[in-house]
Parts: structure tokens; sequence; C-alpha cells
């Protein structure tokens, strides 16, 4: 059990780890060993998570969810696989995290009468320049 927040926490089994072998640091050892982790988690699926988690994680997510609606992240930041699966977990758990958190509503506001004003007083000045731009009338 993975706890996410005091509400919502997913089973293990949801999450499946696919190591793979990682570019970046390493040396030799990057050829012979398969550190890098791919991490999947079944949005769609997951009886674990509430819809409107499930709606704001998809928008969150972006690019890295398919269209099957399955997350999938990538860990390659350690030459360890334990590091990378640990980090890989630790992603995957803050990004559900921002999910389940409410968006707060705007609340909607005036403009000042200060900063109408202002707009008001700039539109005439830029009137007013624009107004000297044109043709010189002689005064005979």
């Amino acid at each position: 059990m993975i706890r996410i927040t005091p509400t919502i926490s997913i089973e293990e089994q949801e999450v499946k780890e696919e190591f793979v072998r990682s570019s970046g640091p390493g040396g030799q050892n990057v050829n012979k060993v398969a550190t890098a982790v791919k991490i999947r988690f079944d949005v769609d699926k997951s009886p674990s998570l509430p819809d409107d988690v499930r709606k704001r994680l998809k928008q969150l997510a972006g690019k890295r969810i398919t269209r099957a609606g399955i997350l999938v992240l990538d860990a390659r930041r350690f030459r360890t696989q334990e590091m990378n699966r640990k980090d890989g977990l630790e992603r995957l758990v803050e990004l559900i995290k921002r999910a389940g958190q409410k968006p707060r509503r705007r609340l909607k506001t005036k403009p000042t009468l200060a900063s109408k004003k202002q707009r008001l007083e700039t539109k005439r000045r830029r009137s007013d320049m624009k107004k000297m731009r044109g043709p010189v009338r002689s005064s005979e």
C-alpha cells in the first residue's frame, strides 16, 4: 500500500515497473546493467483514485499519459536501480498529490478607479501623439 494523502492510497500491484538500459552517467556500467526504471500506472482503471483526482491527474500528466490512460514515468537520474526506482515512485506520488489538491476558485475583481483613470489618461496621451503626426497646415 502506497500512501499518497490521508484519503488516497494505491496498491503496489497497480504500479508496474520495467527496468531498461539507461543513458547518462555510469561509464561501462551503462552498457551492462538495466538501471533506468519505466513506471506505469493505469489511471483509467485504478480503483483507488476518485474521479475528480483522476481527471486532474490526466491533465497534469500531459504527454506522459497514453491514449489508453496509462501514466508512464521514466526514472534514470541515478546510477542504481534502487535509487531510480525510489525516485520514480516519489515522482508518481508527488504527481498524484498535486492532482489531489482542489484548485482554488478565482475571485472576480473589478479594476480600481485609479487604474481606470490611468488607462484613460494613457489612451488620451497616445491619441494626442498620433494627432500630432498628421500633415502640417500653414497658418496663413
